[in-house]
């Protein structure tokens, strides 16, 4: 039950809503409770009319309740001789308890379920917000249909806990009060007997409920991996097909299935024992409570009569619900309680990338340098960066070139801070990159990635990620620098065209020159483009840098690529290999001095390229 500490900041929030519905359950079964002892009354009566008891067995039952009571208040009404009235009255008002029993049901649900659809939405948004906050690093350790899991399925379960669980639980301690309290009023040797089952009760509901709790842990792991499974699926559809596997995915996701019926199956066979146990338990409550009473009234035990066993199996029968319930409502507890466990995992991860506080806007006037920068992949122990040292100066365009892994993402990524260094330091103008504010460093750096990922929009809003309050001329703009422009107004709806998730109803280049369009309305100050032309041809992509050669004129920029561009002036090649920066110069500086560049300019010429 520890795991659903953290749900109390939501009670508390809510505390109004919750104390409203504390109320609304306590005064729905009050009124409930007076029931029994107005039907017992009519039963005496009828009876006494009968001459199957003493006629004043029901003066001597309204004698019985205590004068400052509710229902002797009520009964005080029947002082009639005719039989026909008082059963007429006892009706009417038994009526009129069910309808403000009722009104109070009513408006207990208002609350308190509403309440729980509150703490669902601030509960998903809470998480949502986290994970906002994780970096990178969390998302490769994690299968995005397991952080989708937790935010629907196990906040669902959750939503029970703070629901239905907790209206059922208040209920139970309501009915259970009032009944025990009238119960032992009544008549005390009855009463024990009527509760006697309890104490089996709870033992099984505590061996049951250990029992359950292991069990849906399992099931919401299994659940996870099912929804991972599927998830990756659907995203890799295109590639499952082309090679055929669909037969190999039907089978690796139906034995996935299978694991998670088999226990949930399971799951479900330990909670099914609880309602035939309740049943059990009820019903020989109810057997030995007719026959106990009925020996006392046989034997003219005084105070006993049959209006008296009338209450008290009405009053288990109003216990039979909420008890039964109780099963239900473990179970829903359990339930919420693994699945808030995996809910207080991933909000008790701390992000690696830690914000400065007060940090400062980044505003670079001099130059971005990189002093025996080092980095190892945590998750890989693979280096990436091995005690890098270079500096560009503000304007400056640099190509950094390398085989593929020889750590030139890696770069850009440590200059977004979408990892720390593990050693050396990254200055802008001489000033740590710790020094600034995340948000604000990110603001002023465009970055367009080779794996490009579109939304699930329109085209003019993916573009408008870049710079949400630009205006539709600076879209056009944009998009005709990035050499997309005229290729989106061909399509039927033009720039409000809806694209597919991830983009999928383009093509590679066209994703790639969006992401491009997006990263120029940004108007940063420094742009970085990842191999982001890999996707078009040479004729678009010869297109796009004469463009960009204007747009990068007073601009610093990063271009990591596999080859050079005939229309793009670099002031500076960075050559990379194994992390290391193994030559570095100026086009015609790497020319001279024979070494790689040569090789892979000349390679590059033989094909055309340059």
């Amino acid at each position: 039950m520890k795991e659903l500490l953290p749900i109390n900041k939501y009670f508390w929030k809510y505390k109004w809503l919750l104390f409203l519905g504390i109320l609304f359950v306590i005064l729905t079964n009050y009124f409930r409770i007076l029931a029994p002892q107005i039907t017992g009354f009519v039963a005496n009566t009828v009876l006494g009319s009968l001459e199957i008891q003493h006629p004043k067995t029901a003066n001597q039952y309204l004698n019985s309740i205590n004068s400052d009571s509710t229902t002797a208040y009520l009964l005080s009404a029947f002082n009639t001789k005719s039989i026909k009235t008082k059963v007429l009255y006892a009706g009417i008002i038994l009526f009129l308890l069910a309808i403000i029993s009722g009104l109070f049901m009513f408006l207990m649900r208002q609350t308190i379920i509403v309440m729980s659809r509150h703490i669902e939405f601030d509960q998903k948004n809470e998480i949502y917000h986290h994970y906002q906050k994780l970096d990178i690093s969390f998302y490769k350790k994690n299968a995005i249909g397991d952080l989708m899991n937790r935010i629907s399925e196990d906040v669902s379960r959750v939503r029970m806990y703070t629901g239905p669980a907790l209206m059922y639980f208040i209920n139970l301690a309501a009915v259970i009060g009032f009944s025990i309290y009238f119960m032992f009023r009544s008549d005390v040797k009855l009463a024990l007997v009527a509760l006697s089952p309890l104490p089996i009760l709870a033992i099984t509901i505590y061996y049951v409920n250990s029992i359950i709790n292991k069990k849906s842990e399992y099931v919401q792991q299994e659940l996870s991996n099912l929804t991972s499974n599927a998830q990756e699926s659907y995203s890799g559809i295109r590639v499952i097909k082309s090679y055929l596997q669909e037969k190999l995915m039907i089978s690796f996701f139906a034995k996935s299935s299978k694991k998670y019926q088999e226990n949930a199956l399971s799951l479900a066979k330990t909670e099914a024992i609880y309602f035939p146990s309740m049943s059990l338990l009820i019903g020989l409550s109810t057997l030995i409570t007719i026959m106990v009473g009925t020996l006392d009234v046989v034997n003219g035990k005084p105070g006993a009569n049959i209006g008296k066993i009338t209450e008290f199996v009405l009053y288990i029968q109003m216990l039979t619900f909420p008890v039964s319930a109780i099963g239900w409502t473990a179970s829903i507890i359990q339930r919420a309680s693994a699945s808030q466990k995996r809910i207080n995992k991933f909000l008790e991860t701390n992000p690696l990338i830690i914000n400065t506080n007060n940090g400062k806007p980044l505003k670079f006037d001099k130059d971005i340098k990189f002093t025996e920068a080092s980095f190892t992949y945590s998750n890989t122990g693979i280096t990436a960066i091995d005690q890098v040292n270079f500096s560009i100066q503000k304007g400056e365009k640099i190509a950094i070139i390398g085989k593929t892994g020889s750590g030139k993402t890696t770069l850009a990524l440590l200059l977004l801070r979408m990892y720390d260094l593990n050693s050396g330091n990254i200055l802008f103008d001489d000033h740590d990159i710790h020094e600034f504010d995340i948000a604000k460093l990110r603001t002023s750096i465009s970055y367009v990635p080779q794996d490009v990922f579109l939304f699930s929009d329109t085209i003019a809003n993916n573009i408008l990620i870049g710079d949400e309050n630009a205006d539709i001329n600076r879209v056009y703009e944009a998009a005709k620098k990035a050499g997309i422009y005229d290729e989106i107004i061909q399509f039927p709806n033009g720039f409000e065209t809806l694209i597919g998730e991830r983009g999928i109803t383009l093509s590679g280049g066209q994703k790639q020159r969006i992401s491009v369009a997006r990263a120029i309305i940004k108007n940063p100050d420094l742009i970085i483009f990842d191999d982001c032309f890999s996707a078009v041809d040479s004729k678009t992509e010869d297109l796009i840098t004469t463009q960009l050669n204007t747009f990068l004129q007073h601009k610093t920029a990063i271009i990591i690529t596999h080859r050079l561009y005939a229309s793009l002036k670099f002031d500076k090649i960075i050559i990379m290999d194994k992390g290391k920066i193994i030559e570095m110069g100026s086009h015609e500086e790497l020319l001279k001095n024979n070494k790689y560049y040569i090789e892979f300019y000349t390679k590059q010429r033989s094909t055309n390229i340059l």
